[in-house]
């Protein structure tokens, strides 16, 4: 490890302050002054796009060999928590970037890497990561997704639901069932432009709205046999493998989020005035902000352990149980907080000219996608009793 600099309560290497700053400041200055145009059409955020990946942070989750410039998950979660304290859209950006090409990066062959992975670190392409299905949520092996060998190829038939990216993703990785009598399932990379690949309207959402989630529709949709990541038959293997990592950036949102309403509540408390002096000197007040800042930063500890714990080689045996409770803890102190710094702004706090309401509406994807709470404890259960 290299030098280590004290960045305020936490010691990170000091290379990774000099990029968190550098992502910082472009949170602030380019992508803040968009998020509640952002929120309120709805849109996917191309300039956004464009600006993370011109800097680079998008190469964040792919090695240097191909482009990117991967610096280990703590890095790239403390890029997504930096962007999601302005912009919880233009975080899952970067969460995307990583989440649809890790199963190549972890599982797929020399030839999958060489032909996804350098555009990906570019931002040129963007992925999606395809498991959940209108009757598969929680349990996979309940997908009704198919994929049957025909030669050198294999024919895909079946609907994908709650998939971040519907739209606008260069490839999809697609889960499917290859073999029905034992629930075995197989991950493919699926371009969007192969014939029989669609999608219908996309989702109306609580909250992340610049960032489109819909159903992937894929009807005889054939791909070659190259497009396989990893062995057939060993897909859930794939997915599992790339969750337990990927929702540490859940997890680095919800605390970006949560810090972000922090950072807005105590300047406004110390701005606002209630009988004649700022309502931050109101003990009541300084209580739930003090409660709001340790638990975040609680939350950060939790998620920078986890983030070291994944970065360690070999792979950790308890690697799924660090990353479950930091993913848990985060996002409810997200949903907790964001809804009692609310309450500070008062009615202020739930009119759109004002960011909050727009941070807890985003925080509470953040108890859901990428696992929802209630399997993070099932997985931390399990490892413990174990």
């Amino acid at each position: 490890m290299s030098n280590v600099a004290t960045a305020g309560l936490y010691d990170i290497p000091e290379e990774f302050v000099e990029f968190r700053d550098a992502v910082r400041q472009i949170a602030q200055e380019q992508i803040a002054p968009r998020a509640a145009e952002i929120d309120e059409q709805g849109e996917y955020p191309w300039d956004v796009r464009k600006v993370l990946g011109e800097a680079d942070i998008l190469g964040l989750a792919v090695p240097e060999e191909y482009g990117g410039t991967h610096m280990g998950t703590l890095m790239l979660q403390i890029a997504v928590e930096e962007i999601a304290k302005v912009c919880a859209s233009s975080a899952l950006i970067l969460m995307i970037q990583e989440l649809g090409s890790l199963p190549i990066r972890l599982f797929g062959s020399d030839e999958l890497k060489q032909r996804f992975l350098p555009k990906t670190a570019t931002g040129e392409w963007s992925p999606a990561f395809a498991l959940s299905e209108p009757e598969a949520g929680s349990d996979p092996a309940s997908m009704k997704t198919t994929a049957v060998r025909d030669g050198d190829d294999w024919i895909i038939n079946g609907t994908k639901n709650w998939i971040t990216n519907t739209s606008i993703a260069d490839y999809y990785v697609v889960f499917a069932k290859t073999n029905l009598e034992s629930n075995r399932i197989t991950a493919f990379v699926v371009e969007s432009d192969r014939e029989g690949f669609s999608w219908g309207p996309l989702e109306r959402k609580l909250g992340i709205k610049g960032s489109p989630t819909g159903s992937p529709v894929l009807q005889d949709v054939r791909v070659p046999a190259a497009n396989v990541i990893g062995e057939v038959d060993r897909g859930l293997s794939v997915a599992l493998g790339t969750l337990e990592r990927t929702r540490l950036g859940a997890a680095a949102q919800a605390v970006g989020i949560a810090q972000g309403a922090v950072d807005y509540a105590t300047k406004y408390a110390q701005d606002r005035i209630a009988f004649g002096k700022p309502i931050a000197s109101f003990q009541g007040l300084q209580w739930k902000l003090a409660d709001a800042e340790t638990k975040t930063a609680a939350a950060r500890e939790l998620l920078y352990k986890a983030c070291a714990t994944a970065d360690r080689t070999p792979r950790v045996d308890d690697l799924g149980k660090w990353t479950s409770m930091a993913k848990l803890f985060a996002s409810d102190n997200a949903m907790s907080t964001t809804v009692d710094m609310l309450q500070i702004l008062g009615g202020y706090g739930y009119v759109k000219d004002y960011p909050m309401e727009r941070f807890m509406r985003d925080a509470k994807i953040t108890q859901i996608y990428e696992g929802t709470n209630e399997i993070q404890r099932v997985v931390i259960s399990r490892a413990m009793l174990s």
